[in-house]
């Protein structure tokens, strides 16, 4: 395998004798003759290893600090086992995800449940299951949870998020600590000053701290420090005025992962100690007593771990213009760029050690001129039937995924040991047709 690409391919990626890549132990041209393409397969060591890194670099330098999976990335029964396994919480955003941990036997006193618009039925169903917290996001929440909490004789423990403003220079749809946002209370126009004060009256709610999360992916841990100054200020001040005890904090997720060679991250070190030391700082500064903290990974556990496998099909050449080869996967399982602008790797699979190269675009089969993959990358000569890998590919892609024109989702398979376990069959024409009524 060229060394440029490893640091983005899992953990176990390499080349065997007959110059096919291998993942887990396992040849991806046997993967995609037995399962089919597209295929996602997940590596078992990398997931493991994000965790225990997660795990070692905070806890580390902030004692008893925890990683939350943030489930958005991917969310699914035996990926949710093996979160557990590694002792980390979760992240949840809606009910379906909360429903998918619950089904999985997911710890419930381990689980966050946040988002911007949680129904009556969702907030229910988590006093119910007694998940570990809620993270409130506006003032229609705080009066609903209060009140469904009453109902079912509980005192609900709950954080608020905070909208500290600060921009952490990503994506401006994935960016969500600024004051323009639909997430969390502002500081800046007094609604989160005015969710303190009416928290802490409300009768079947317990106000344990605040959480704040600037965006995603954040190539920069400037404004970590700068979101969690932003943050202390704001509860020593509800401190002195209100009683606030901060008693946990978090400041969110948005940690990278490597998708091209030319755009590497910073190490997960970096993050844990501007992260921890900005923490430190801040209880000195503002006299708390350090408060329980947990940070989210989601893209960071999942993204690597996950290599995206299709087929070369037709080839389309335009003189002087471009080359498109397109493939049978496309937007439809991973619409990362069309959405974001989102740039990959990717390697022929089935002849990996090819120096011959050609600028060609790898486009999806969906009816839409944005379903393109990767424009212009360099890559060995591609025919029809060639194995197209994609890595980087673990976070979003499959959790985004889409019927668009009536096509099936892609299985997926998590290899170890050089075995291969089917974690989601690839769908039929009849899961298509399932949910409808006539």
């Amino acid at each position: 395998m060229p060394s440029k690409t490893l640091p983005i391919f899992p953990v176990t990626a390499a080349v065997n004798e007959q110059n096919h890549l291998v993942i887990g132990g396992m040849d991806v041209v046997d993967l995609a003759a037995q399962f089919g393409t597209p295929l996602y397969v997940f590596d078992d060591a990398t997931l493991r290893r994000q965790c225990a890194a997660f795990t070692k670099e905070f806890s580390s330098r902030y004692p008893g600090a925890r990683a939350l999976y943030a489930s958005k990335a991917l969310s699914m029964r035996p990926l949710l086992r093996l979160i557990a396994e590694e002792g980390l919480g979760l992240d949840v955003v809606s009910g379906g995800e909360l429903a998918i941990a619950k089904a999985a036997g997911f710890p419930m006193e381990r689980i966050y449940f946040h988002g911007n618009n949680k129904s009556s039925a969702e907030l229910r169903q988590a006093v119910e299951w007694r998940i570990g917290r809620i993270v409130v996001d506006n003032f229609h929440e705080l009066a609903l949870l209060n009140e469904i909490a009453g109902a079912t004789g509980r005192r609900q423990e709950i954080l608020l998020r905070i909208s500290p403003g600060v921009d952490p220079h990503t994506h401006h749809h994935t960016t969500t600590g600024i004051l323009d946002s639909k997430f969390g209370f502002a500081i800046a126009s007094g609604d989160a000053e005015r969710a303190v004060q009416q928290a802490l009256h409300m009768p079947h709610l317990d106000l344990l701290g605040i959480h704040i999360h600037l965006g995603s992916p954040i190539y920069e841990t400037d404004p970590y420090r700068e979101g969690i100054n932003v943050a202390f200020k704001f509860a020593a001040a509800m401190r002195d005025t209100y009683g606030l005890r901060l008693k946990e904090f978090s400041p969110g997720g948005g940690f990278p992962i490597q998708y091209t060679v030319d755009k590497p991250t910073p190490p997960l070190a970096d993050y844990a100690e501007t992260i921890a030391g900005a923490i430190k700082d801040c209880c000195a500064t503002w006299e708390f007593e350090p408060p329980a903290v947990f940070v989210e990974p989601g893209r960071a556990i999942v993204g690597r771990a996950g290599v995206a496998l299709y087929t070369a099909g037709a080839r389309k050449e335009i003189p002087q213009v471009r080359t498109y080869v397109s493939v049978d996967g496309g937007m439809g399982d991973n619409i990362r760029p069309a959405i974001y602008g989102s740039r990959y790797e990717a390697l022929v699979a089935n002849h990996v050690k090819d120096t011959r190269r050609e600028r060609i675009t790898i486009a999806g089969k969906y009816c839409e001129s944005g379903d393109v993959l990767i424009k212009d990358i360099e890559l060995p000569p591609v025919a029809a039937g060639d194995l197209i890998a994609i890595p980087a590919s673990g976070a979003y892609c499959i959790a985004m995924s889409s019927n668009y024109n009536a096509s099936p989702k892609p299985a997926v398979v998590l290899v170890k040991d050089g075995k291969a376990t089917l974690w989601a069959r690839r769908e039929t024409a009849d899961d298509l047709l399932r949910r409808e009524a006539v």
